[in-house]
This record gives structure tokens, sequence and C-alpha cells, in this order.
């Protein structure tokens, strides 16, 4: 399989996915595996949400997943796009005066879409902590599951903002925004499964 992206993440199998990501292409690419590990942990908390006792009483949750869902895997492309966009610029010949802006703006969308990935991570994990609130036991494997995959795709997502803000030099504080998203993340986290940091 090509490794060309043709069609949206939210259309591929799961194994044609893994065999772009495994390809010899630049993209996709970790942030786009970090998107849709958030999808598939919104997923999760859905799930959970509609097993409660009484899922009228989840019912926000499991459609604020739902919602979370798309919108993440909608990242998964938008991440393909950014990268695409600053390979783009980077090829630009060294001795155009646009260059420099070219590449600036191209990071700052990089640092963007990853930034959007770590925030739905955080929302999801928050999500994953509601439901296991007096949630089905049953389950509970299921909420852990997802609020650790939140958490771990939130974190890779905020690395990959932190790379991009480094090597545009960007604002710091876009950065700092990630982290504080992977914070809530890990609070979510302590709160079901009484880890500490």
């Amino acid at each position: 399989m090509s490794a060309v992206v043709t069609d949206a993440f939210g259309t591929y199998r799961v194994d044609d996915f893994l065999a772009a990501v495994a390809a010899r292409e630049p993209a996709p690419g970790g942030g786009a595996v970090a998107a849709v590990t958030v999808a598939a942990a919104a997923g999760l908390v859905a799930m959970a949400a509609r097993f409660a006792a009484d899922p009228a009483e989840t019912e926000a949750i499991s459609a604020e997943a739902d919602g979370l869902r798309g919108d993440v895997t909608a990242l998964a492309d938008a991440d393909t796009d950014a990268y695409g966009a600053v390979l783009a610029a980077f090829r630009t010949p060294r001795d155009d005066p646009g260059r420099r802006d070219a590449i600036r703006r191209a990071l700052e969308r990089a640092a963007e879409v990853p930034l959007r990935v770590a925030e739905a991570g955080a929302r999801v994990a928050r999500l994953a902590a509601e439901a296991a609130d007096g949630g089905n036991p049953n389950l509970a494997g299921d909420v852990r599951a997802a609020v650790v995959l939140a958490e771990a795709a939130a974190t890779a997502a905020a690395e990959l903002v932190r790379l991009n803000v480094e090597l545009g030099g960007l604002d710091p504080a876009v950065a700092e925004a990630a982290q504080a998203h992977v914070r809530a993340a890990a609070a979510a986290r302590d709160a079901i499964t009484g880890a500490r940091s």
C-alpha cells in the first residue's frame, strides 16, 4: 500500500492506517497517531458511558466523547497537511526572501494542530473520570485504558508542540499551554487510578 494519503484517516481500515504509519514516508507520523489514539480513547469513554446503570445520566458524556472522536480524527488529517507544509517551506530556495516567514508560518501551524490534539486528550481524560464516577464496574478496565491512552496521546502531542516551538523560535506560551493539557489529563488519570506522577 502506498503511504500517500488520498483519503481522510477516518476512512482508513486500521491495518491500512498502520501500514501508512510504518511506510518510508514522512507522514502520517506522531501527530496523526496521537490524534487517532485520542479518538480511540474517546470511543472507549462513549462506550463506557452507554453501559452506565442509567445511560440517560451519562448521555452528555457519551455525546461529548462522540463529538471529540470525530473532531480529533479530523486533526490526524490536519497534522499530515501541516507537516507537509513544513517540508515544503524548508524546500524553498535559501535565497528566497520569503523563506524565513514561510517556515515560521508552517511551524506555527505544525504546533497548533498537536496543541489541539493535546487539548482533546485532556478533555477525553476528564470525560473518562466522569464516566468512572458511578459507572458500570464491568467497564472499569475500559475507562482506565481510555484515560491512560488520552494522557499518553496528550503527552506525545505536547512534545510535538515543544519541538515545533523550539525549531521555529515561537512563543513559549504555546508549549506551556500544551503542558497544561498534559497536567489536566494526568489529574484525570490520578482521579481514576489513584496513581501519583
